[in-house]
């Protein structure tokens, strides 16, 4: 089903900066380090970077979740048993509804084996203390859009991004003129319609 305008729940859960957890359990250590992301290549090269600073830690371990819809999402678990390791991780995640997040779990294993239900408790417990310690936002879901239009035009457009609370960048008053704008999604099709009845006024998405 296509939401409408009035549909498009564009504000979402995240952390505001990257925050950390940890758990014990039989000599084991759980490190749970958790970061804002936006993109799989952030999630990559973050993931890339902790197995080098904590080379030495047995399992790298992790669960991510993507996009104001929060249908990209992955879990990993990096050699444990199937789904001990990154489903918890993602469940807790989840139970605080949260997007745009990576949670990675280094375990320093400690000799004694903790069996499947002692692993999905040490991995779920250690991301909800990195959750815990982390500041909640709500952040808004949007598109970037260059518009053009001519000088004449331009109190016009000016009062047409005042009007939506927009905030206009990189601009360039020419005899043509330019901005960048960044527009909710809930919004996108109005500021297309009224750039529309801009003489001159065109929006291209960035």
């Amino acid at each position: 089903m296509n939401e409408t305008n009035d549909q498009i729940h564009d504000s979402y859960r995240s952390i505001a900066s990257a925050s950390e957890g940890l758990f014990k359990d039989n000599g084991s250590r759980f490190i749970a380090l958790a970061y804002p992301v936006e993109t799989e290549s952030d999630v990559k090269e973050i993931v890339a970077s902790l197995k080098k600073q904590y080379h030495d830690a047995r399992h790298h371990c992790y669960a991510y979740r993507l996009g104001y819809r929060g249908d990209v999402f992955r879990a990993n678990d990096d050699g444990e048993p199937s789904s001990s390791a990154g489903r918890p991780i993602l469940g807790q995640i989840d139970a605080n509804g949260l997007s745009d997040i990576l949670i990675v779990v280094v375990r320093y294993f400690g000799g004694i084996k903790l069996g499947i239900p002692g692993l999905i408790r040490a991995y779920r417990t250690s991301a909800a203390d990195a959750i815990a310690n982390s500041r909640i936002i709500e952040k808004v879901a949007g598109r970037r859009f260059r518009l053009s239009f001519g000088y004449l035009n331009m109190n016009d457009v000016m009062k047409m991004t005042k009007e939506l609370g927009l905030v206009p960048e990189a601009q360039d008053f020419g005899m043509t003129c330019s901005m960048e704008v960044r527009v909710r999604l809930s919004l996108a099709e109005k500021f297309l319609e009224m750039c529309s009845k801009i003489e001159g006024c065109s929006a291209q998405d960035l």
